[in-house]
């Protein structure tokens, strides 16, 4: 795989240059949700993390960057978008801590054992199936509907793969806060911090981030709102 950018992909570098990411000019691109989610992830010492729905890479690169993590394994079910994380893993020489796996989400019960990671953590789409417009470049409309699993298997998964007392971190649409909610806790995944993200003072938020924790105790820290544009 070419690790340089080929005809109708972009070059962008993050983190004062340290870090250079390939995407398509046109088709998916990762937004402002996957920069605040890798900002509100902790990940610490030695811990084993993966991405449900990597993309281009975002996450694992960020966070293998910013973060103590062991390794770091981004699951895109795509085959363009997993070759292009798989690009950028090269671009940037992480291949020593960040793997890309193609596949299915949903299929990784048959291929880690349960509880096989410390942290999990995932952007995934915010839409339900035949609910708003759907994207006519098939990238981002998988991307934006859950054309591949709902809220629900997501999380399901996502509390297979912890260990107990394993983090789960995501963002999700606001508006579906309640699906959220529901998902988690009859998975076995108690939301411990919780975030609104507002576009601006005075307008409805926008995003949810949210931690939570497999088996563990009923709090919920409700943390102050980051608005984007004060």
């Amino acid at each position: 795989m070419k690790p340089y950018p080929l005809p109708g992909e972009t070059l962008d570098t993050f983190l004062n240059g340290t870090l250079k990411v390939l995407q398509k000019k046109k088709g998916y691109r990762f937004s402002i949700d996957a920069i605040l989610l890798s900002q509100f992830i902790h990940i610490q010492k030695n811990e084993k993390a993966i991405d449900l729905g990597t993309g281009c890479g975002i996450l694992p690169l960020l966070l293998s960057k910013t973060t103590k993590g062991r390794s770091f394994i981004g699951v895109e079910i795509q085959k363009s978008l997993a070759e292009c994380a798989q690009r950028n893993v090269t671009l940037n020489r992480l291949e020593d801590k960040i793997s890309i796996l193609h596949q299915d989400y949903r299929d990784l019960r048959k291929i880690f054992p349960s509880g096989s990671f410390d942290v999990v953590f995932s952007n995934p789409p915010y839409r339900r199936l035949r609910t708003g417009r759907i994207n006519p470049s098939e990238e981002k409309a998988i991307a934006r509907h859950e054309f591949n699993g709902t809220i629900d298997e997501l999380v399901q998964v996502a509390s297979y793969l912890l260990r107990q007392k394993g983090r789960c971190y995501l963002i999700f649409s606001s508006s579906r806060l309640i699906d959220l909610m529901v998902a988690l806790r009859n998975s076995q995944l108690e939301p411990k911090r919780l975030q609104l993200v507002y576009p601006r003072p005075n307008e409805p938020s926008k995003f949810v981030l949210i931690e939570s924790i497999k088996v563990s105790g009923v709090e919920l820290t409700i943390l102050p709102p980051l608005i984007l544009h004060p």
